[in-house]
């Protein structure tokens, strides 16, 4: 199977979990519910994680930061946040610049 970039992209929106940032360590950690932070880390700072990994470019593009994504591996859960192939060939792959790409959040109907 040949990877796209839009795998690629659609790979990170596809991630679970929430990621905060711990101020008294200084670190970012994951978890799977927002409630099961605790009062180390502000509700502002819980951000889910297919969210995460995109970083603030200086227009409207926003570019899949290979450095946050390596937080998330990092953290030794793949499965559980359910990073699959096509980001790890995009972690493998340093001679490809990163993604940059124009997002915006999609509302669904319900009902």
């Amino acid at each position: 199977m040949r990877i796209t970039s839009e795998l690629i992209c659609q790979a990170a929106d596809q991630l679970k979990g929430f990621v905060g940032f711990n101020r008294k360590t200084g670190r970012y950690i994951v978890r799977f519910s927002e409630d099961s932070f605790g009062m180390d880390v502000a509700d502002d700072a819980i951000i889910p994680t297919c969210e995460f990994v995109w970083a603030l470019g200086s227009g409207p593009a926003m570019s899949l930061s290979r450095e946050l994504i390596q937080l998330l591996l990092d953290q030794n859960i793949d499965d559980r946040i359910n990073i699959t192939e096509p980001l790890r060939v995009y972690m493998r792959r340093d001679d490809m610049p990163e993604i940059s790409a124009v997002r915006s959040l999609v509302k669904h109907a319900h009902g």
